[in-house]
């Protein structure tokens, strides 16, 4: 279990750096990247609630589905705030490792995919419609976001697994 949350902190971190930064080849760690990147500031708080952010110096490669703060302000109201309380760090776990695939998948070979294992354990659906790649039912915004330990593809919702 503390690896798999090393490797969605990971993911989760490179995403939130690269998302926007246009990041070629990024030699940053997930964590160092995701913390200098503003879209990524709710995705950052929630990782450090959840306890992840140590675990994101790891060297696995990752698949990083990472919702922006526009993404998680679309939940509904107060939810954020709840997830981030201490009393629920397992639930706030199983959703953030629910956005992470083990190994570097790109665009190129997401959208050959139908489905997708979650380091949570469940899959997550994916799909092309009208030229637009989606993960469940968000949209991949931006792909392709090199980092030193995977690579970040960065949706406009936030995925919950079923329950």
């Amino acid at each position: 279990m503390k690896r798999i949350l090393a490797v969605f902190c990971l993911v989760l971190a490179v995403g939130i750096a690269g998302a926007y930064a246009g990041c070629g080849t990024c030699d940053k760690s997930i964590v160092s990247a995701a913390k200098h990147n503003d879209n990524f500031k709710t995705l950052v708080a929630a990782v450090e609630a959840a306890g992840l952010a140590d675990a994101l110096s790891g060297d696995d490669q990752v698949t990083v589905f990472a919702p922006t703060n526009d993404a998680f302000s679309k939940l509904p109201e107060g939810t954020v705030a709840e997830l981030l309380k201490p009393e629920n760090k397992d639930q706030l776990v199983k959703i953030l490792t629910y956005h992470v695939v083990p190994g570097r998948v790109k665009a190129k070979d997401v959208v050959k995919l139908s489905n997708a294992k979650t380091l949570e354990g469940s899959d997550v659906d994916i799909s092309v419609k009208g030229g637009k790649v989606m993960v469940n039912n968000a949209e991949v915004i931006k792909a392709d976001i090199p980092c030193k330990n995977g690579v970040i593809h960065v949706i406009d919702a936030v995925l919950l697994p079923k329950a």
